[in-house]
């Protein structure tokens, strides 16, 4: 995103990626001859990535086929009498998912979803100019920033209060709290002690959520297209070592094959934690202080697979709730373990936002459970707990109705350990730090490091974790960049390590 926010304006970009593709978690597993979304699996937020295209002179539609899916979501629950699991869809339609939550649970908790809509809507307009697009927003500015009226209009966001507790003065229904209550895990937290402002995430999905056709890959492939069809150049395989520097600023990046790259500013893409323990040299180190002491979000244990399906009806995101919800959250993050009663994500990538049959044959199927990012201090791969969870997860799927029909040679598993392999100094945490200390949204870094020349980009910098919060922060930290050159003239030079580098400017892209 920074790559091309910079080429577009002409400054000479060079991307080192150390993956042999763009994508970094947007990523795809091939098994079986297919390839199967395994990062990132909700499009949401199309305005966002329109203006990335428009600022660079170009059309989203023209780049991207995306089709709004009709249905949201399906969720599913044991039902403790036994018969057919309970069942719920989410739909794009506001009033559509009330009629379901009213038939589910009744009319008194489809007036709480009606309300409970209202207040993420009011939260997602608080937000949405004078913190998640500000470019280092704090508590004082969020205050104060937009008028006489900001403090108050703070305060009935509920900014102090768990999300738990505000979804429990919506609703009264158990299974409803714990639907909008997984809003929590999509920035890696636990519904219990994450803060009510996450309800914006219910407004997010109202205005839209896509599927891509191609795959989500496709969105970093455009991306990358775009940049390099602008001047900027790519160089896959490629591991920063160091971010160099002279004078008290960044000079660019030394690889670790020994090679010395100059340049104006650097852009790293890296997790935060990465950078704060040293992964990028001392220097990037004391950009980031106690960035890699901050308490970690969740990981995942993840299977990418093609297999047979039958029983329940699946559409193309799916959410199987574990029967012990409470229990799930201590285990990942008090216990430090994998859960013993798992909600299981699937997400059906041949499956539409409508009713559809089973595809006939093998299909692509995406599954996660929530994991604790210890992936750097326990060997998950190699210990009884891993298949423990697997059986547990598929079971509770089965439970459920969903059958599949596994094959082990099309089967790949990722585990926290995997995810530390691949994102370094992270222990697997997918969504950098969590969000449990009410002020944690503050501490995130902004787009300019404490180390001149150096400016950071990704879901751990801010605006947060997710597809569009990650696209917003290489916007915002292009912007910095642009902002602090003397001048935009075609001979700069930026470097990107997971992202950007400039003498231009060189992009670091490590995760």
């Amino acid at each position: 995103m920074a790559a091309l926010e910079l080429a577009a304006r002409g400054v000479d970009v060079l991307v080192l990626e150390r993956a042999e593709g763009p994508g970094g978690k947007l990523r795809t597993v091939r098994t079986g001859g297919a390839g199967i979304d395994s990062g990132p699996t909700v499009f949401t937020l199309r305005p966002v990535f329109e203006e990335v295209f428009a600022a660079a002179g170009e059309s989203l539609d023209s780049h991207l086929t995306l089709r709004p899916l009709e249905r949201l979501a399906r969720h599913a629950w044991i039902n403790p009498r036994g018969g057919p699991p309970d069942q719920l869809d989410l739909f794009a339609d506001p009033d559509r998912s009330a009629e379901a939550i009213g038939a589910l649970a009744g009319p008194a908790e489809a007036a709480g979803y009606r309300a409970f809509c209202a207040r993420a809507r009011r939260i997602y307009g608080t937000l949405e100019q004078r913190f998640i697009r500000a470019q280092h927003p704090t508590l004082l500015s969020l205050c104060f920033d937009g008028g006489p009226r900001s403090l108050l209009e703070v305060m009935r966001i509920s900014p102090y209060t768990r999300l738990w507790r505000a979804l429990g003065q919506h609703f009264r229904d158990p299974r409803l709290r714990q639907l909008f209550g997984r809003y929590a895990t999509y920035s890696g937290c636990s519904p219990f002690l994450a803060p009510a402002t996450l309800m914006l995430i219910a407004h997010v999905e109202q205005q839209g959520v896509w599927a891509v056709e191609g795959g989500m890959q496709r969105i970093a492939a455009a991306l990358a297209g775009l940049a390099a069809a602008r001047g900027a150049r790519f160089q896959y395989g490629a591991t920063v070592a160091e971010v160099l520097t002279a004078g008290g600023r960044a000079t660019g990046v030394r690889l670790t094959n020994g090679e010395r790259l100059a340049a104006d500013a650097v852009v790293a893409n890296a997790d935060v934690a990465a950078l704060g323990c040293g992964l990028l040299g001392a220097a990037a180190a004391r950009a980031t202080p106690r960035a890699h002491r901050a308490p970690r979000s969740m990981s995942a244990l993840t299977w990418s697979m093609l297999a047979e399906t039958d029983g329940f009806p699946l559409l193309h995101h799916n959410v199987f709730f574990g029967d012990a919800y409470a229990t799930e959250f201590e285990d990942i993050f008090r216990r430090r373990r994998l859960p013993r009663s798992p909600t299981v994500y699937v997400c059906a990538q041949d499956r539409g936002g409508g009713e559809a049959a089973s595809p006939a044959g093998p299909e692509r199927l995406f599954c996660l459970v929530n994991a604790p990012a210890t992936g750097d201090s326990h060997p998950f791969s190699a210990a009884a707990e891993i298949r423990q969870c697997e059986e547990r997860t598929f079971s509770h799927l089965e439970r459920c109705g969903l059958r599949l029909h596994r094959h082990p040679d099309h089967t790949v598993m990722t585990t926290p350990e995997t995810f530390e392999q691949m994102f370094p100094g992270t222990g697997g945490a997918l969504y950098g730090r969590t969000l449990h200390d009410p002020f944690a949204s503050f501490r995130r870094p902004g787009a300019r490091s404490r180390l001149p020349g150096l400016y950071l980009a990704g879901g751990s910098a801010h605006p947060g974790p997710g597809l569009p919060m990650a696209a917003l922060s290489g916007r915002i930290a292009a912007a910095s960049l642009l902002a602090d050159l003397p001048s935009t003239s075609p001979s700069q030079r930026p470097a990107m390590p997971g992202g950007i580098s400039t003498r231009s400017a060189t992009m670091e892209n490590t995760g």
